[in-house]
Order: C-alpha cells, then structure tokens, then sequence
C-alpha cells in the first residue's frame, strides 16, 4: 500500500531519503537542503513533484519520489521515478509492482522513466518484469550544484 507525502511526513521523508543516499545504489550523497526543498515542492504543488510512502500493515517501510515532464516523443506526460526505497525486510511482497501497476494505470501519463545502476541485479529484473526497456543512447548533465 502507498499514500501520498503530506506536510506531517517531513521527518518520515528526511528518514527515507537519508537511507536511500546512502545506500550502494546511488553515486553520491546529496546536501540535506535539498531533501527539505523537494520536500517543500511537494507540498506546494504536484506540478514537478510527487511524493508517496509505502506501507506494510499500517507501518511506513520506504518512499517514492516522482517528477514529470511533456515529452513530444511521447506525445503527453513523461513521468520519472526519480528514488524509489523500500526497507529490505519489506521487499518482495509486491509493494513497488502494486504501485508500478497503479502508476500505468493512471490517465494522462504516456511514458515512465527510472534510472538504475547496472550492478543493481535485483532492480534491473524488477524493473523488466514490469515492461521497462533500455534506453540505447547515454544521458548527459550539467548539475550547477556541482560547478
């Protein structure tokens, strides 16, 4: 089960982020000011951002992160999930295929995109099962908080 990100998750969401950034799945850590700006994003508009916690019996076990945009190549919303954590003794019980399979569902949104790192096996065939593809070309960034 999930549930949308509300102004009385900020400690909830700061746990979950802080576990994600650091785990081996991401490159690098990032500033903490960013978690409360994307926090505070959230809570202003769902316009660039969506927020979701997961939940097991009642229990908060990780989060979901969501940002969108319009791609012509798609011809509508291009949604990206942009982190994804469920605490590992709550994983393999379908949660992120019940919120994958929701997310589909949802009218409006014509394309998904994640990210994830090649040695992350286990995501990787998660992530086929659920009908993600490779992209076959290479993205390229210029992050200015890294300048």
């Amino acid at each position: 089960m999930f549930r949308r990100i509300t102004e009385n998750d900020w400690e909830l969401y700061r746990h979950y982020v802080d576990v994600f950034y650091h785990t081996d799945v991401v490159n690098a850590p990032v500033p903490e000011e960013n978690y409360r700006a994307t926090f505070d994003e959230m809570l202003r508009s769902d316009a660039y951002v969506k927020g979701y916690i997961f939940e097991c019996d009642a229990t908060p076990c990780g989060f979901v992160l969501l940002s969108k945009t319009f791609s012509q190549e798609a011809g509508g919303v291009s949604v990206t999930i942009e982190e994804i954590y469920i605490d590992p003794e709550y994983r393999s019980r379908g949660l992120a295929t019940e919120f994958f399979d929701w997310l589909k569902a949802q009218s409006g949104i014509m394309r998904l995109r994640l990210e994830v790192e090649d040695y992350n096996e286990g995501a990787k065939r998660l992530y086929e099962r659920m009908g993600f593809e490779l992209l076959p070309y290479l993205q390229m960034v210029i992050d200015k908080q890294r300048q």
